[in-house]
């Protein structure tokens, strides 16, 4: 038997709408850091379909991993994908606006520890390597996400 929670997680993503949010100030310093210049970085993730490609498989590594399997639980996975689809478009140079919460905001009823920090990044190394991004423009991105660490882990 599926489980509700697994069976949203395969539905398509058309059918799927977000849970509304409390209002926020929508603007593009929320994504947590700067975007790089030009297109190399976004040419080195096949674009914004590389981009959708490692998004969806690193919430499905996140959502399958026991280490922080039960952070996701509880989210809106709709609105996570994109999100990040679009924190990481506007990082990577392709023109995306960030309409998230600022990283402070949507992290802070989570507990986040550094282990959960690390297996995050651990499910997003993989996915970055089954889309076969060079690992210049994976430590390039790590790189620019790694200060969040101190706006997202609390404990």
């Amino acid at each position: 038997m599926i489980s509700l929670f697994l069976a949203a997680l395969l539905a398509p993503q058309a059918t799927l709408q977000e849970d509304p949010v409390e209002p926020y100030v929508q603007r593009d310093a929320n994504a947590g850091a700067k975007p790089f210049a030009g297109h190399a970085m976004l040419d080195a993730f096949h674009g914004r379909a590389g981009i959708d490609r490692v998004v969806d498989d690193l919430v499905a590594r996140n959502v399958a991993d026991p280490r922080i399997s039960d952070i996701f639980k509880a989210q809106d996975l709709v609105r996570l994908r994109r999100t990040l689809k679009e924190q990481f478009c506007y990082i990577l140079g392709g023109g995306c606006a960030y309409t998230g919460r600022d990283m402070a905001s949507s992290h802070k009823d989570l507990g986040l520890q550094v282990a959960d920090f690390n297996a995050l990044v651990d499910n997003l190394q993989k996915a970055m390597n089954a889309e076969k991004v060079s690992y210049w423009a994976q430590n390039r991105l790590l790189a620019k996400l790694a200060p969040m660490k101190r706006t997202t882990v609390v404990r």
